[in-house]
Parts: structure tokens; C-alpha cells; sequence
């Protein structure tokens, strides 16, 4: 099967993926929000520069994309049918920097959170989550 895109057309489309102030890590931002949790957002100064930081806490959150970050999910597990091998490296690539500003991240003290894409459906688990993580 062939693209339906020109490469150009492609190129055009990916260029305009978003690596911040997504539509998940909006929802995210949000409910954090809701339950009254105050935050700052993508603060340079830490590893991975974490979506949502919580520095009274010392607690972090980052809401992955299940495709770019190679979350188990079926999302995520999806390989595009062109330039394979590019994005498999690029997606290998993603996990190994994740792993490593998480670990960073810990051994600067820090708790983390990763939330997945494919979680934020669930609204009342994510909610739970949210709360267990920031009230410890």
C-alpha cells in the first residue's frame, strides 16, 4: 500500500506535531487544576524539561504520546508503513532519552509521573492517579 501523502505533503504534516501544550497535556494540565494542585509548566531547568512541575512538591509529571514515546498500548505499538527504519530509530531514541531524564530527575530528588495518551479517557483513574502521586 502506498502513502495517500506526497513527501512533501507529509514533511508538512509532521511539522506541525506539537511537543508542548498538546491536547492530552491540556486535559492534564486541567484536571490538575480542578483539584487544586498549582504547578509551573516545562521548566527548562530539569531533565526532559517535565510537562507539569510541582517544585513545593518536588514531584513532576509528563504526559507522553503513546506513538512518539513507544508506549505498549496499540497506539503506540503502530509502525508506519514508510521510512521505517527511521522511525523506529527515532522512536528507540525517544524511550532511551525518556529513561534517562526520569532517572536524572530521581537522582536530583524528584518523584516522577509519566500519563500516557491512551489513559486520559479514563478520567475518574487518571484523577485517582493525579491525587495518590501529589498528596504523598
Amino acid at each position: 500500500m502506498t502513502d495517500i501523502f506526497s513527501n512533501d505533503k507529509r514533511s508538512w504534516i509532521m511539522g506541525r506535531v506539537k511537543d508542548k501544550d498538546t491536547s492530552p497535556e491540556k486535559i492534564i494540565r486541567s484536571l490538575a487544576h480542578k483539584l487544586g494542585y498549582r504547578f509551573r509548566l516545562h521548566r527548562k531547568q530539569l531533565p526532559g524539561k517535565p510537562d507539569l512541575v510541582f517544585s513545593s512538591r518536588k514531584k513532576v509529571i509528563f504526559v507522553h504520546g503513546c506513538f512518539w514515546h513507544g508506549h505498549d498500548c496499540r497506539r503506540g505499538k503502530r509502525i508506519p508503513k514508510t521510512n521505517t527504519d527511521y522511525w523506529v530509530k527515532k522512536i528507540q531514541k525517544n524511550i532511551a532519552r525518556d529513561s534517562k531524564n526520569q532517572t536524572d530527575l530521581v537522582s536530583l530528588g524528584w518523584d516522577v509521573l509519566v500519563i500516557w495518551e491512551c489513559e486520559i479517557s479514563e478520567t475518574e483513574t487518571i484523577v485517582l492517579k493525579i491525587n495518590k502521586f501529589l498528596s504523598n
